[in-house]
């Protein structure tokens, strides 16, 4: 699916509340933007069974009490393993979804620092982070080039 069709699928499936799809298509650029340096149209995310994307704790090898949360994005079903045992936790499965759609989600995921997508199969170390607030400083100056009053509100995932 082209990012066209996936921003337009955001947009259809946005609660029809007068104001959802009309932020989700003032942001599109700035998905779009995004998702067009990235390799893949889909990537895989982890879920445990109650659909919530599985989150991985980071620390900083010199000073340890650094740490982020990621999620980890892979451009394969079979490049789960590599950095996982998901292929042998049966409580966890991996979903693909559309890249403009984890770009979107990232901008309400409170607790996630980044998602890290993995671009090259079959390799861990050729991976590009989004980070959350980057993405969010992004569409924060979009939509004051369009209303400068307008905040995103916190929720809008």
């Amino acid at each position: 699916m082209d990012l066209e069709a996936q921003i337009q699928l955001l947009i259809d499936n946005a609660p029809h509340d007068g104001i959802t799809p009309q932020l989700v298509a003032a942001i599109a650029p700035v998905l779009k933007a995004i998702a067009r340096k990235l390799s893949h149209p889909q990537y895989y995310i982890l879920q445990n069974l109650e659909s919530n994307w599985v989150l991985t704790t980071l620390s900083n090898r010199a000073n340890p009490k650094l740490e982020k949360r990621v999620i980890y994005a892979f451009p394969t079903l079979q490049d789960v393993t590599l950095t996982s045992s998901a292929g042998l936790d049966p409580q966890i499965t991996a979903k693909a979804i559309p890249v403009t759609h984890i770009l979107f989600q990232l901008t309400a995921l409170e607790p996630v620092d980044s998602i890290v997508f993995f671009e090259t199969p079959g390799l861990t170390t050729n991976a590009v982070e989004v980070q959350r607030a980057e993405l969010q400083n992004l569409i924060q100056q979009k939509l004051q080039h369009k209303r400068p009053s307008k905040r995103v509100p916190p929720n809008i995932a």
